[in-house]
């Protein structure tokens, strides 16, 4: 019996060796199984010789996942770029259908608001003069409306900064926040500056988010500046 057993095995063994002479790759590209050989060679040269190819094959491994992971993450960002890119222009589409400027105002706070993926969003024009509280509630809270100076000032931060047009940045928004009773939910908020034109003060979309990661400094600004870009030029013939 024991003989027989020792031939079945013979011929498995056999059957395998045919298989791999006839496919080498089934061994090649099994990393687990090329470890398990390399080992069992180490193992039968002795301690006391250097295998210098199983030296470097470890250090082509070691550099081969480095690569892969810098592969997974060049197309991750990739992928997480496009789906932004797709995301700002769905917004700019849904902010062209408006109609009526009080259409346009309301679909920031709606339709906009939820492609862009934010708790709030508010514009906010500076003016010196007094407003029309009966019109301002019509608009849903959305379009806010503060003294001159206050863009600059809610943007720096009480830092004396240069001007920018982007701003991100994390925590819950100050107490001067143009956000209303929502504001205390807010972690992390995006800040784009608006020029009205010639003459004429400065405005600012601000979008507020419950996330705090949603916006953070560092992040790339290239695709809100976009959306700014487009959101100024369509706010100044609504209001030329």
């Amino acid at each position: 019996m024991a003989g027989l057993g020792q031939a079945k095995d013979h011929d498995k063994f056999e059957e395998w060796r045919a298989r791999i002479l006839a496919d080498p790759g089934l061994v090649l590209e099994d990393a687990e199984v090329m470890r398990a050989l390399v080992l069992a060679s180490e193992q039968a040269m002795g301690g006391n010789v250097v295998d210098l190819r199983s030296m470097a094959m470890e250090r082509l491994e070691t550099r081969i996942e480095r690569l892969e992971d810098t592969h997974r993450a060049v197309i991750a960002a990739a992928y997480e770029n496009l789906s932004s890119t797709n995301q700002i222009h769905r917004a700019i589409l849904k902010m062209l259908d408006a109609e009526r400027f009080e259409d346009f105002v309301l679909s920031l706070g709606g339709n906009v608001a939820e492609v862009l993926r934010v708790d709030c969003q508010r514009l906010v024009l500076e003016s010196g003069g007094v407003e029309d509280e009966a019109a301002m509630r019509q608009l849903g809270g959305v379009l806010v409306v503060r003294a001159p100076g206050f863009v600059e000032r809610y943007m720096a931060a009480g830092r004396n900064v240069p001007p920018r047009q982007i701003v991100l940045r994390q925590g819950e928004p100050a107490g001067d926040a143009p956000y209303g009773p929502v504001a205390g939910d807010l972690r992390s908020e995006a800040l784009l500056r608006l020029d009205m034109g010639p003459g004429r003060l400065p405005a600012m979309l601000a979008m507020g988010s419950e996330d705090p990661h949603r916006f953070k400094p560092g992040q790339g600004t290239d695709l809100l500046a976009f959306f700014a870009g487009t959101f100024e030029r369509v706010l100044r013939r609504w209001l030329s």
